[in-house]
């Protein structure tokens, strides 16, 4: 055994992503995409719908030189990098107006086909029609994987001046978008109505574009709560057309789990709750939702609890003051262990090049990534006065991992039976976040949990 942690220690990115993952609804190839829960970095939480070329640059570097090795890949530019924001502008999320003459304001970046293009201010080497090509080629250079973040449907102001469809003669924007379709938070975009003629087309025009410019990854907003069954195919349709394999996130939650099949389907990954910020309470509620969509996470579909807050926030926006993560170092230690054993994809939210050293710890302990990205057959095995315990197996099918949870203000003391995990006779314990053996035991395990705390153990 340990020659198995000596090895596990020394797993790269590229091991992780091609280790195959038994779903407990089935087995899949191991080719398939999103075998794993995807790990990586979004700009969001730290720079809202503001973020411009050489902030994603020293991100990815960061994830290059410190991350990649423990299987972070993903570089994930968020929204808005059409909108021309101001100077120093913090505005989140950007509106437009509509003009006596109906035209929009400010003006979207947007070709003549009504597909919008990074903003120069932002993205400078865009230049000459490169779109996100020289970034992308810069993140892959890193050793990395680039992704973008989309509005659902289609531009406002595409609809306005009545952009054509690329490649649909004689339709234009006005004839596909659905203008009782729109999004309550931002105002850019009205939805696409599906049975138009032209409407699949348009999508297929936009990830021909994205495959042009390499992008491994795409993150649709405004998607999920409610849930546009009939878009969310097209989406995915537009991507197995483009010729180029992509990630497909939605975002936000709620999804309804009532569409937990059709969702499994088609999307890699999907938000289970609405945006998720460094405060307990909104990290509580996560138990639930994360038990009630266990069955679903398999390989290539993966229920997300959304981006871990991690480290610094909101430099420029969205929520709240630049602060470094609110979570005590126990609560962050709580996210990040439900995070792994519930197999949710890993995306990082803080600005990593100002990392200190606690936040790069909990980035960088491979024993639990291994839990995330290998553990099988995961659920929640009880749940008592705000104790949790939670299980998952790794593919050995002997090695079994425990998660113990103390929502409670005060220190709890949980255990587990060894028979309720199928086990008999005398076991090792080994502490996953202190990465050393603490013992054997025989039929059960207790261990004393901190307020707002978590414990993770393997038994074998």
């Amino acid at each position: 055994m340990k020659e198995f942690f000596t090895q596990l220690l020394l797993i790269g990115g590229a091991a992780f992503l091609t280790l195959t993952s038994l779903s407990v609804r089935g087995q899949t190839s191991s080719s398939q995409l999103a075998v794993t829960p995807p790990m990586g970095w979004n700009s969001y939480d730290c720079y809202g719908a503001a973020v411009h070329e050489d902030e994603i640059k020293a991100n990815a570097d960061y994830v290059a030189q410190h991350l990649k090795k423990y299987g972070w890949e993903y570089i994930v530019v968020d929204f808005c990098w059409y909108y021309p924001h101001p100077p120093g502008s913090k505005a989140s999320p950007p509106q437009q107006k509509r003009l006596p003459d109906g035209e929009y304001t400010p003006s979207l970046a947007m070709d003549k086909y009504g597909r919008v293009l990074p903003v120069l201010s932002k993205f400078p080497s865009a230049k000459n029609g490169n779109g996100f090509k020289p970034l992308a080629d810069y993140v892959h250079s890193l050793g990395l994987k680039f992704g973008i973040h989309l509005m659902r449907g289609i531009p406002r102001q595409a609809v306005q001046e009545k952009t054509p469809v690329l490649g649909m003669e004689g339709v234009d924007a006005s004839m596909i978008a659905d203008t009782n379709s729109t999004c309550s938070w931002i105002n850019l975009m009205y939805g696409l109505d599906m049975d138009k003629k032209g409407a699949q087309q348009y999508l297929n025009s936009l990830f021909k574009q994205y495959a042009s410019w390499d992008v491994d990854f795409v993150k649709v907003d405004d998607m999920s709560r409610p849930y546009h069954k009939e878009e969310i195919e097209g989406y995915k349709k537009a991507i197995d057309h483009c010729g180029r394999p992509m990630v497909l996130s939605l975002s936000p939650g709620k999804t309804p789990l009532s569409e937990a099949a059709h969702v499994e389907k088609w999307a890699n990954m999907w938000r289970l709750a609405d945006d998720f910020w460094d405060q307990w309470d909104l990290l509580k509620p996560m138990f639930k939702l994360a038990a009630d969509w266990s069955p679903y996470a398999g390989a290539g579909h993966w229920p997300n609890l959304d981006m871990l807050p991690i480290g610094k926030l909101s430099k420029r926006g969205p929520v709240g003051p630049e602060r470094y993560s609110r979570f005590s170092e126990e609560e962050a230690r709580t996210m990040m262990t439900l995070w792994s054993i519930a197999k949710s994809p890993l995306i990082l939210g803080g600005n990593l090049p100002d990392n200190r050293p606690q936040d790069l710890a909990l980035e960088t302990n491979p024993e639990v990534l291994a839990v995330n990205q290998k553990g099988i057959n995961s659920r929640r095995l009880y749940r008592k006065d705000g104790m949790i315990v939670w299980v998952s197996q790794m593919p050995d099918k002997h090695t079994r991992n425990v998660a113990f949870f103390n929502l409670n203000d005060s220190a709890k003391k949980i255990g587990v039976r060894f028979s309720e995990l199928g086990i008999r006779g005398k076991v090792t314990v080994r502490d996953l976040w202190e990465r050393k053996d603490v013992g054997e035991y025989e039929e059960t395990y207790n261990v004393s949990v901190a307020p707002h705390g978590a414990k993770l153990i393997q038994i074998y």
